[in-house]
């Protein structure tokens, strides 16, 4: 039987050419910094009067990437507390809006796939509240930017992509009891005024030792007068082999493809979830630490993994990966990559997703794995249709 999937690609090919990876890393790295400028001007600006503003408004041109590259939001002194790191903030025209409140945490669309995701930072403990509000969907803000017929009704799979310490540090607050059958109640800060308590609880878990990952299954519930409503479940999966300022060992490679495609699977996949939820594959919410490194990686693989049919690998799956759609492209004020790199579909993902949210695929080596990954997906597919099995 004739396999479905390409051979590999040309820019696959190159994933152990030096000079290739160099030079995209070098020219993925001058982009990023043209907009790491962008948003400290932003930041600037925010920060001086209104006066001062008005003042300097004649002297910044239409060229101005400041306005476009805007985190002005995120640096408010009223906002800065929700922010787990100083100089991780989420872009203004991508951020996502909890019932008008602050959250770290943007839009993201797949390139190549062209799915949607919230990438976001791990939890904090006064930011717990709009985490799961927007996984409830209880305040109607899932709808990304610029997308008027786009709306989806909650959060059925959050992806977490850092345990909870990491070198006695403490990565991501903990939003959910840890036995089966325990709740928790998480009350919206003082300045949420007529949001209701949200009930927690833990209904299962399980370990996958092949993904290497704990899957938990949590219902939400809103609290009306100490009555629980509307509740909702979702899975929080735990990929655990991943460390922080670093990448999976290559013993974990394939683990890695593997919990990959099982948050593919568990997010379309609705026969366990007690209420319905219409939403073929609602977006997946991802987050690390800060919510750039690890997420942007892991967001870049199940991208082009969807796209080159290796996300869900089926006999019968079309021969060639589709091209993007005109709506899918995310254009950037920068302009397009030169062509030296432009046929690269690991570094036009990686410039695209940078231009949803700061500093995606942060790291050198986790662009090298997103290639590594990518090359041993399609030389074990390739393995398997050739054994017949």
């Amino acid at each position: 039987m004739t396999s479905p999937v390409a051979a590999v690609p040309l820019w696959l090919q190159n994933a152990h050419n030096h000079e290739h990876i160099n030079d995209v890393l070098q020219l993925l790295a001058d982009r990023e910094r043209s907009r790491s400028r962008a948003r400290n001007s932003s930041r600037y600006r925010s920060e001086i009067s209104l006066k001062h503003r008005l003042t300097q408004a004649v002297l910044h041109t239409k060229d101005d990437l400041s306005e476009h590259y805007s985190v002005a939001c995120g640096c408010d002194p009223e906002n800065q507390p929700s922010n787990r790191y100083t100089d991780i903030e989420p872009y203004d025209r991508t951020r996502v809006t909890p019932s008008g409140r602050y959250f770290n945490g943007n839009w993201v669309r797949e390139r190549a796939g062209g799915h949607w995701f919230i990438a976001t930072q791990a939890p904090l403990p006064n930011t717990v509240h709009e985490f799961l509000s927007i996984i409830t969907g209880t305040d109607q803000t899932l709808r990304p930017p610029d997308n008027q017929h786009v709306v989806f009704r909650r959060i059925r799979t959050v992806v977490q992509l850092t345990r909870d310490f990491e070198d006695g540090r403490q990565k991501a607050h903990v939003y959910f009891p840890s036995t089966p059958g325990e709740s928790w109640v998480v009350h919206p800060r003082q300045d949420s005024v007529g949001l209701p308590p949200l009930k927690v609880t833990l209904v299962k878990n399980e370990a996958i030792d092949s993904a290497h990952c704990v899957v938990s299954t949590v219902s939400v519930a809103q609290l009306l007068d100490g009555i629980p409503k509307q509740a909702v479940t979702f899975h929080h999966m735990l990929y655990y082999a991943w460390p922080d300022h670093g990448v999976p060992q290559p013993e974990d490679r394939a683990g890695l493809l593997d919990f990959i495609r099982l948050v593919y699977r568990t997010n379309t996949d609705t026969s366990d979830l007690p209420e319905p939820n219409p939403d073929h594959e609602p977006p997946i919410m991802v987050n690390c630490s800060a919510g750039v490194g690890r997420t942007g990686a892991f967001i870049a693989l199940t991208s082009l993994l969807r796209s080159n049919h290796l996300l869900d690998y089926k006999l019968n799956a079309p021969p060639h990966p589709p091209t993007p759609r005109p709506e899918q492209m995310i254009t950037s004020p920068l302009g397009p990559l030169p062509d030296s790199v432009a046929w690269d579909e690991v570094a036009q993902e990686i410039d695209s997703l940078r231009e949803q949210r700061p500093s995606m695929v942060q790291r050198p080596e986790q662009t090298v794995l997103i290639y590594e990954v990518l090359l041993g997906a399609f030389l074990a597919t390739d393995k398997v249709d050739k054994s017949g099995s």
